[in-house]
C-alpha cells in the first residue's frame, strides 16, 4: 500500500511563495507517476502538475512559469514549488498517484492567498 502525506500549506500574500511536500510510504515511489491536484470551494478537483518516474513534467496552463514540480526518490518525496501566487490559487492541494488497484490521495493541505 502507498500512503501519501502532504505538508507545507498556509496563508500567504499575493506574489508570495510556498513549497508543498508529499511523502509517500512504501518502496515503489521511484516507479510512480506523481501528481498535485487542487480543489477550490464549489469547484471540481483539477490537475496542477505531474511528474513521471523518469522526471518528465506537465503543468496546467494556469500555473506554467510559476509552479515547479520535482521529486526526490531517495526521500520518497514530491514537491510543488509555488511562486508568484495569486488569490485564484487558493484551494486545498492534494498529492496523488495511480496504482493498479486505484488512485491514492493524501489528506490535502490548504493554501490561501490573500490579495
Amino acid at each position: 500500500q502507498v500512503q501519501l502525506v502532504e505538508s507545507g500549506g498556509g496563508l500567504v500574500q499575493a506574489g508570495g511563495s510556498l513549497r508543498l511536500s508529499c511523502v509517500a510510504s512504501g518502496s515503489i515511489f521511484r516507479l510512480l507517476r506523481m501528481g498535485w491536484y487542487r480543489q477550490a470551494p464549489g469547484e471540481q478537483r483539477e490537475l496542477v502538475a505531474s511528474i513521471t518516474s523518469g522526471g518528465n513534467t506537465n503543468y496546467a496552463d494556469s500555473v506554467k512559469g510559476r509552479f515547479t514540480i520535482s521529486r526526490d526518490n531517495a526521500k520518497n518525496t514530491v514537491f510543488l514549488q509555488m511562486n508568484s501566487l495569486k488569490p485564484e490559487d487558493t484551494a486545498v492541494y492534494y498529492c496523488n498517484t495511480r496504482l493498479s488497484v486505484g488512485d491514492r490521495w493524501g489528506q490535502g493541505t490548504q493554501v490561501t492567498v490573500s490579495s
